[in-house]
C-alpha cells in the first residue's frame, strides 16, 4: 500500500486537504492514514486495482491507524476515525468488484502493524528498564483500532510485520478482550452499514468471520482460517484457468 500511494506524488497540501490545511506542528506529508479521510478516493481505487487484478483479500491503509504512531503527528485523537475510514475505503472497493464481477468473493483484512513503539527492549542503554510505551497503552491502542476496523467493514484482523513479539501479544490480547466484551457487536443490522450499497449485511460482515468468533480455541481459530483461504484459493486458481482464451481446467 505504502509504495504504490508513493507512485500518487501526493503533495503536502494534498495530504492536508481543507480540513488540515490549518494543522500546526509536523509535516503532514507520509501519514498515510490520514488519506483515508482527506484523499479516499485514492485508496479506495489502490484497493479496486488490487481486486482487480486478481486478489482476493486486500488489506486496509491503517498499518500505523492506532494512537501511539499517530501521536508522532500530534493526531492520536483520530485513531478511530482513520482506523474506520481505512477499512470503509476498501470496503466500498471490495463490494463495487463484486457487483461488477458477479460471483467473485472480495475480503477486507484490516491492517493491525507493530506501532512505532516497542515495549519489550530498552530505548535507553542506561536504563535496562526504559521501554518506549507500555503493555496497557497497547492493549488500549490495539483495541480502539480493533473496534474501528470492523465498525468499517473488515472480514478479518491482520496484526503483521512483528518486530517485537510483546507487542504483537498485546494485538491479539485486546482483539480477544474486545471480541469477548458487552461492546462487541454481534447483532448489528444491515441498516447501520451504507444502504445504498446492494451488498450491505448484517453483522458479522461475512460467515467466515461467525466461524472464527464461535472457533473455541486460539488453535481452532487459526485451523477455521487455513482452511477457508486454502478453499478459496483453490476456486479461484480454477476460475482463473476457466477463463475465455484459456484452456479450461482437466477434470
Amino acid at each position: 500500500m505504502g509504495t504504490t500511494i508513493q507512485l500518487y506524488k501526493l503533495t503536502e497540501e494534498q495530504f492536508r486537504g481543507d480540513r488540515f490545511k490549518d494543522w500546526k506542528g509536523k509535516d503532514l506529508k507520509g501519514n498515510n492514514e490520514l488519506l483515508n479521510i482527506t484523499r479516499p478516493q485514492v485508496i479506495e481505487e489502490i484497493h479496486r486495482r488490487y481486486y482487480e487484478a486478481g486478489a482476493d483479500i486486500a488489506e486496509t491503509n491503517t498499518f500505523n491507524g492506532q494512537r501511539i504512531s499517530l501521536a508522532d503527528y500530534g493526531m492520536e485523537s483520530l485513531a478511530y476515525e482513520l482506523a474506520r475510514a481505512g477499512a470503509e475505503c476498501a470496503r466500498r472497493a471490495a463490494d463495487a468488484v463484486m457487483v461488477a464481477q458477479p460471483g467473485r468473493k472480495c475480503w477486507v483484512a484490516g491492517a493491525i502493524g507493530p506501532t512505532t513503539k516497542t515495549s519489550s527492549i530498552s530505548t535507553d542503554v542506561n536504563d535496562a528498564s526504559a521501554r518506549g510505551t507500555t503493555w496497557d497503552e497497547l492493549v488500549a491502542a490495539y483495541g480502539e483500532q480493533a473496534r474501528a476496523l470492523l465498525d468499517g467493514g473488515s472480514d478479518v484482523l491482520l496484526v503483521e510485520t512483528v518486530f517485537d513479539t510483546l507487542n504483537a501479544k498485546a494485538a491479539f490480547f485486546a482483539i480477544q478482550q474486545y471480541s469477548t466484551s458487552a461492546a462487541f457487536p454481534r447483532c448489528r443490522t444491515a441498516a447501520s452499514r451504507n444502504r445504498a450499497n446492494p451488498l450491505s449485511r448484517s453483522w458479522p460482515p461475512s460467515p467466515l468471520f461467525k466461524k472464527v468468533a464461535r472457533a473455541e480455541s486460539p488453535a481452532r481459530r487459526r485451523g477455521v482460517l487455513e482452511f477457508h483461504f486454502a478453499r478459496a484459493s483453490a476456486q479461484r486458481r480454477h476460475e482463473l484457468r476457466a477463463r475465455p482464451g484459456r484452456d479450461a481446467p482437466a477434470h
